[in-house]
């Protein structure tokens, strides 16, 4: 370990704002995934941009490796330091700087949480909504906003790096970049427009650019009537069928679909690999909402009749089911009932280990990639465990497959490592890709990759960060 470095942090930021301590090194030397392990010498816990700016300067000057780290739940292994070096931890900026209503933007740093700003949303600006995706509610939104991440109003709104209007972003010259509105010094940085969208130079790049430090981002208005309901579907086409025609339809929020294996593991089932005949096989969701009655009532409606339309055409549904009604019955089902939510069957088992291949792509291939997904699944006997959702009208969708595994097991760890690749090669296939992608999709399909993108993306990164000290090891083209 770079003893200067440490030493002069200190002097900078307080004993109390960084450690060597064995222990906390380890807790950040890997994830919840199968992606390998690596070591960081030093832990630095930021209280500020110029925080911020006290290690990036630095370790700038002194070409020590950086690694940002808000939650660590990230499942392409991204905040794992694969070069050593400082894991620069950003739970600490955690402030809700402005919410304005009627503008309908919030300016956050980038240890908000999703349960931080639901419950400040609650508390102060009833009349506002965000967005909540299925992460864990003490993940950071910054983070999902740069990594494309989705959300339960993706359908509306696309993908997270689209509710970006501004960003204020430390490079490791120690110079400060704000984009937007903020460049300019605006009290309400509520767009993007008409400015060059700079803050793209961030989105995607895996924290290997510059460290964001505060954030514009949307909001919207929170509607007098919500519904979210459950339809069980005993046929993938037919699934995916109405799901695909409510998203475009343009009259709910939200729609998607969750196997039936996701189910059985709500109900402690750790890795449901049979499936009865009986048994639904996909559980198609909906949210739509409404500020008025009688518009509300007709949304419903609507629901009903295209459900019996498919009836109609052979298709064997339950429901729609209101998911309140569910949650009386079944208690377990208020997993979904409110997000940000915390999906234990997935976080909390024996094993510990979590992993995804999610993709991006287009919604006409839901169909197929679900059916070659669980094929190649049930050759590991493993269950399949899907979600999968329209995002901006339709204009694509993810498709994304999720596994448990115990990470202490070293053949299950092999296991997962080459089902994550059989069935990511089946997704490029079918013109999907990974998103916040691990390195290993990067290596597996750099010959597809366009040669002048990848020269572009390392030209980026070697202009923003010269000597290649943040996240080396990802993003590696």
């Amino acid at each position: 370990m770079n003893l200067e470095i440490r030493d002069s942090l200190i002097a900078k930021m307080g004993k109390e704002s960084v450690t060597d301590d064995e222990e906390v090194l380890a807790e950040f030397a890997q994830d919840i995934t199968e992606n390998p392990a690596g070591k960081p010498d030093l832990v630095v816990y930021a209280k500020s941009a110029e925080n911020v700016r006290s290690v990036l300067t630095e370790a700038n000057r002194l070409s020590v490796p950086v690694t940002c780290v808000m939650a660590n739940t990230n499942l392409g292994g991204l905040a794992v330091p694969q070069k050593g070096g400082i894991i620069l931890n950003l739970t600490k900026m955690n402030k809700i700087l402005e919410v304005n209503e009627e503008d309908l933007y919030a300016i956050i740093e980038p240890g908000v949480t999703w349960q931080d700003i639901s419950d400040y949303l609650d508390q102060n600006h009833p009349g506002l909504r965000f967005a909540y995706p299925l992460s864990p509610p003490d993940s950071g939104i910054v983070p999902n906003c740069i990594m494309d991440g989705l959300a339960n109003y993706s359908l509306r709104t696309s993908s997270a790096s689209a509710w970006i209007n501004a960003i204020e972003a430390i490079l490791p010259s120690g110079e400060t970049l704000q984009t937007g509105h903020m460049a300019y010094g605006s009290s309400t940085p509520c767009t993007n427009a008409p400015f060059p969208a700079l803050h793209g130079l961030f989105v995607g790049f895996q924290g290997s650019t510059g460290v964001v430090t505060k954030m514009s981002v949307q909001l919207w208005p929170k509607k007098k009537y919500v519904q979210r309901l459950f339809i069980l579907a005993y046929d993938v086409e037919h699934a995916y069928g109405l799901a695909k025609q409510l998203a475009k339809e343009d009259i709910v929020d939200d729609i998607g679909t969750l196997s039936g294996a996701t189910g059985k593991m709500l109900f402690g089932e750790y890795r449901p690999t049979y499936q009865d005949p009986n048994e639904p096989i996909l559980f198609v969701y909906i949210d739509f909402s409404s500020n008025y009655e009688n518009d509300f009532a007709c949304k419903k409606e609507i629901i009903a009749d295209l459900v019996g339309q498919w009836r109609a055409k052979g298709a064997k549904f339950d429901g729609p089911l209101d998911l309140e009604d569910l949650v009386r019955l079944e208690p377990k089902f208020a997993k979904f009932a409110k997000f940000p939510t915390r999906l234990d069957f997935l976080l909390d088992h024996p094993g510990g280990g979590l992993t995804w291949v999610g993709t991006y792509g287009p919604t006409s291939r839901f169909e197929e990639g679900y059916k070659k997904g669980a094929e190649i699944l049930a050759k590991y006997g493993l269950p399949p465990v899907v979600v999968c959702r329209p995002m901006q009208g339709s204009h694509f969708g993810v498709l994304r497959w999720i596994t448990v595994f115990d990470r202490n097991d070293e053949k299950d760890v092999e296991k997962v490592r080459a089902v994550n690749r059989d069935l990511a090669d089946m997704a490029v296939e079918l013109g999907f890709f990974p998103y916040k992608t691990p390195q290993w999709a990067w290596d597996r399909y750099a010959d597809r990759i366009n040669p002048t993108f990848r020269r572009l993306v390392r030209d980026v990164r070697k202009l923003m960060d010269p000597k290649g000290i943040l996240n080396p090891g990802h993003l590696d083209l």
